[in-house]
């Protein structure tokens, strides 16, 4: 499973110039789910990206999570996280999991971040063609990947 982490000020999904989630302060996570990925890469995953200290206090205190400024999270399902490009010019999605595997798994990790940040979560549309609107605080981007924990 991969994700790209953008720390945000606001982001908002759209489908068909149709606003279908937005936030304030917080996150927006790209996912990417891989064929070979599984509960134990949610639940790491979930717990890493609610607590990360990503949020600069205004006083000398210590970084702050997004549970600990009270912000959102906006999850956008992503296959192309999982793009080979090792040959030619057009990209392979080979170890990209269809979608009949991924949506489930992009589900539980709403669900599994949920349990940090209740009612705080949301959503892209799985599978559709989206518009994502984003102004990135920092900029702060954080790439992450299941099979490197390190």
């Amino acid at each position: 499973m991969r994700a790209v982490i953008q720390k945000v000020r606001r982001a908002e999904v759209r489908v068909d110039s149709e606003t279908v989630s937005q936030i304030g302060a917080g996150l927006l996570v790209f996912l990417g789910v891989e064929a070979a990925d599984s509960t134990d890469d949610i639940d790491w995953l979930a717990r890493k990206i609610a607590k990360m200290r990503l949020f600069t206090p205004t006083d000398n205190e210590k970084e702050q999570s997004v549970i600990d400024i009270g912000g959102q999270i906006l999850v956008v399902s992503q296959f192309t996280l999982h793009a080979s490009t090792k040959k030619g010019n057009r990209p392979s999605y080979i170890r990209a999991a269809r979608p009949e595997q991924a949506e489930p798994l992009y589900e539980q990790m709403m669900a599994a971040l949920d349990t940090y940040l209740p009612g705080r979560i949301s959503g892209g549309r799985f599978g559709a063609m989206m518009e994502v609107e984003l102004i990135n605080d920092g900029p702060l981007t954080i790439w992450m990947d299941t099979d490197r924990k390190d």
